[in-house]
C-alpha cells in the first residue's frame, strides 16, 4: 500500500513539473484597460493569443493580471500605481487614458500601449519613430477622409456633421480638430461630455442640429453606443463610426481596421521587450489595413439606398 502511495506522489509530482523549466523565470504582465467594449476587447484577445503564439502561456511563464477601469479615470489611476507597487514585468495599457495614466505612474517599467490615436499628443512619447520613453505599441490612428468619404457616399445631402465627445479624451480633440481641417463645406458642430450619465441628454441635443453623427475612437462615447444608437435613430441620423464593434452596435458605417490584428501585433511587440528589446528605440506602428462596415439594418431603418463601395462586410 506504501509503495502504491509513493508511486502516486511521484507521478502528481512530475506532471506537475511538466511544461516548466527548472529556474525558469515567470514573467508578470498587467493589462490595463480603460473600459470594455467590442474594439478594445479584441485588441486584448489579440495581445494574448500572440504572446501563446510564442510561447508565452499565462499560468506556466507568465502571469497576466487584466483590470478594467470601467471608464473612470480614478479607478484607472489606481490600477496603474497598484501594477507599479506588483513590480510588474510589463504593462499592456489599451486606449488612451489607461496608457496616460501607466506612463505617469512609472517611467521604468516597459508600458505596451495599443489602441490609441496620437501618443505625442498624449504625452507618453516624444515621437512615433523613437519613442524615447519607456512606452511603444500601436495606434488605432486612422486619417479622418476615410469616414468623411463614407458621409458624402451614404448621406450626400448633409452638410451639419455632428460630433459627441470626451472632453478628457485627447484622442478624441485631436480627430475634432482634423475633421474640422478636412470637412470642407461642412458645418461641424461638436458637444462635450464628461460621464456617460450625460450622453442621453446630450446626443438628445444634438441631433435637433445635425444631419449626420461622426463617433471618433472615443472611449466613452462608443461605450455608450446603444443609447446613442436609439436616439439617433428615432431621428433618422446617421452615424458613422470608427470601429466595427460600433456598427455592430447599430451605427450606420466605419470604414476601420482590424483591433484583433492590432493587438496581435502589439503581442508580438510585447514578446521582444520580453525578451529584452529596448523599448525606447522601437517605433510605434500603425494599421492601414480597412474594411468598410455597414449595418444592414440601419441602411434599411434609415431608408438609405445600397451604396455602390466595393467590398463592404454587411452586420446585422
Amino acid at each position: 500500500m506504501k509503495k502504491i502511495v509513493i508511486c502516486l506522489l511521484m507521478m502528481i509530482v512530475i506532471m506537475t513539473g511538466c511544461g516548466k523549466h527548472p529556474g525558469q523565470e515567470v514573467k508578470s504582465i498587467g493589462i490595463n484597460q480603460f473600459v470594455e467594449f467590442a474594439a478594445l476587447d479584441q485588441c486584448r484577445e489579440g495581445f494574448i493569443q500572440a504572446l501563446e503564439d510564442n510561447g508565452y502561456i499565462d499560468g506556466e511563464n507568465i502571469n497576466i493580471d487584466y483590470q478594467n477601469g470601467q471608464g473612470d479615470m480614478n479607478v484607472t489611476q489606481t490600477i496603474s500605481k497598484k501594477f507599479v507597487s506588483d513590480k510588474k514585468d510589463l504593462i499592456f495599457a489599451i486606449a488612451t487614458p489607461s496608457a496616460q495614466a501607466s506612463y505617469n505612474a512609472t517611467k521604468e517599467i516597459p508600458i505596451i500601449i495599443s489602441a490609441v490615436t496620437d501618443p505625442v499628443a498624449a504625452g507618453i512619447v516624444k515621437s512615433l519613430d523613437k519613442p524615447e520613453t519607456n512606452v511603444s505599441g500601436t495606434s488605432d490612428y486612422l486619417p479622418v477622409e476615410k469616414q468623411l468619404n463614407l458621409i458624402k457616399e451614404l448621406a450626400p445631402n448633409a452638410k451639419t456633421i455632428g460630433v459627441l465627445y470626451n472632453t478628457s479624451e485627447v484622442n478624441s480633440e485631436v480627430q475634432i480638430e482634423e475633421l474640422k481641417k478636412v470637412a470642407e463645406g461642412y458645418e461641424v458642430v461638436s458637444l462635450g461630455v464628461t460621464s456617460t450619465n450625460e450622453v442621453n441628454n446630450a446626443i438628445n441635443s444634438l441631433v435637433k442640429k445635425i444631419d449626420v453623427l461622426y463617433v471618433p475612437t472615443d472611449n466613452l462615447v462608443v461605450s455608450s453606443m446603444p443609447i446613442i444608437v436609439k436616439n439617433t435613430l428615432e431621428a433618422k441620423i446617421p452615424i458613422i463610426a470608427s470601429d466595427q464593434g460600433s456598427v455592430e452596435s447599430g451605427a450606420l458605417a466605419t470604414a476601420g481596421i482590424n483591433y484583433y490584428k492590432l493587438g496581435y501585433d502589439t503581442g508580438l511587440m510585447a514578446v521582444d521587450v520580453l525578451k529584452g528589446a529596448d523599448i525606447s528605440e522601437m517605433p510605434i506602428k500603425t494599421s492601414d489595413e480597412t474594411d468598410v462596415f455597414i449595418n444592414e439594418n440601419t441602411l434599411k431603418a434609415l431608408n438609405i439606398p445600397t451604396p455602390t463601395i466595393e467590398n463592404i462586410i454587411y452586420v446585422n
